[in-house]
């Protein structure tokens, strides 16, 4: 999406702003506008056209110049800034990730945004045994140079976060900056703005649900070079960040427990699946310090040059959506098949997202909604 070079100004960042907050537009479709038209301002420009060859009858909403503005200002009163993907400040293991988010809400400090991480997650409900180990693997893990990562729920995340806090952690919100979740940990939360960092996707005022937990959970592994699971059932949220992790590329880790405690059924069960058996910060250590020699770097990019966009004719509109079904297909393989033009492929296919018609799945295959 981005090559090396000047960061964004003000307005550009505006711009980012408001695409991603537009209505049918998600971070693979962000990523695949910006490739599409060059920057933002075009791509919203564009998207009135492209939604209504999709289908659509009515143009997807997005907020005003005015509303962004607001919610900046909101966000600076806060302490707070927008960090995008060509920042510096922006975790360089996250940009790497197809669905990365263009854009992050970032209250602390930049410096830990940059360095080197390892998420510590957990049970809710965790026993005193899993806390004393969460804060122990936290402590001695930070102690060697690593920013640990967590989701801020109560239990195991709070035990790392605290354990961390003065040598370096970074909270991710399901919600928005403004709507901080559990509300007891909101002291903790305050003393990470200023000891450590907060980082969030949504919109300030975003009242996090149910489902935007999981959402939460791909950026705690996929701004890490791995994950600690310390103890979670056989279906619960960290379960569900450990597979995250395991499809991103990152190392998982865990920590096993007694079978007779449910709270260590997920964690014995990753073990039996391959996860690195994990007693000691050692474990953890010596499984990432080769890691560290390939770590995504740190240097600021900036949009390309806008691409050439024939436009596709009515026929080959008419081939690349019959190529399209419920099984998830890959771009190139459309290209093949179809004969079509690559980006007269993408136009078509965001045509067809933009239209709310189109599923975009990991790794940039595609399938047909309906």
């Amino acid at each position: 999406m981005t090559s090396r070079g000047a960061r964004l100004s003000d307005a550009q960042r505006l711009d980012w702003l408001r695409l991603i907050r537009t209505e049918q537009v998600g971070p693979r479709t962000f990523r695949a506008l910006i490739n599409q038209f060059g920057t933002a301002a075009a791509a919203l420009e564009a998207l009135p056209g492209l939604a209504r060859k999709g289908g659509r009858s009515s143009v997807p909403q997005s907020p005003s110049r005015a509303q962004m503005e607001a919610e900046m200002a909101a966000l600076a009163r806060m302490g707070g800034r927008l960090a995008v993907s060509g920042d510096a400040d922006y975790p360089p293991a996250l940009r790497m990730l197809d669905d990365a988010p263009p854009v992050l809400a970032v209250r602390g400090s930049a410096a830990l945004l940059a360095a080197p991480k390892v998420a510590i997650v957990g049970a809710r409900n965790a026993s005193a045994a899993g806390r004393t180990m969460a804060a122990r693997l936290a402590r001695d893990i930070a102690d060697a140079g690593y920013v640990i990562v967590s989701g801020l729920a109560r239990g195991i995340d709070t035990a790392a976060h605290g354990a961390a806090l003065d040598l370096g952690t970074i909270g991710v919100f399901a919600g928005g900056l403004a709507r901080p979740y559990p509300p007891e940990n909101i002291p903790l939360m305050e003393k990470m703005a200023v000891q450590g960092a907060l980082v969030s996707e949504m919109p300030l005022e975003w009242e996090p649900r149910a489902r935007d937990f999981p959402r939460r959970n791909r950026l705690v592994s996929g701004m890490s070079l791995g994950v600690v699971v310390v103890e979670a059932a056989l279906r619960s949220g960290s379960l569900i960040t450990a597979r995250l992790a395991a499809d991103q590329g990152r190392e998982v880790f865990a920590v096993p427990g007694s079978p007779l405690d449910p709270r260590a059924g997920g964690t014995n069960s990753l073990l039996k699946s391959g996860a690195t058996f994990v007693t000691e910060a050692a474990d953890v250590l010596d499984a990432l310090a080769p890691l560290l020699l390939h770590a995504p770097s740190t240097d600021m990019e900036a949009p390309e040059a806008p691409a050439p966009r024939p436009e596709p004719s009515d026929g080959d509109r008419a081939r690349i959506i019959e190529l399209l079904g419920p099984v998830p297909t890959y771009p190139d393989e459309i290209v093949r098949l179809s004969g079509a033009h690559a980006s007269e492929v993408q136009i078509v296919l965001l045509e067809l997202d933009l239209a709310g018609r189109l599923e975009r799945h990991a790794g940039g295959a595609v399938s047909l909604v309906g």
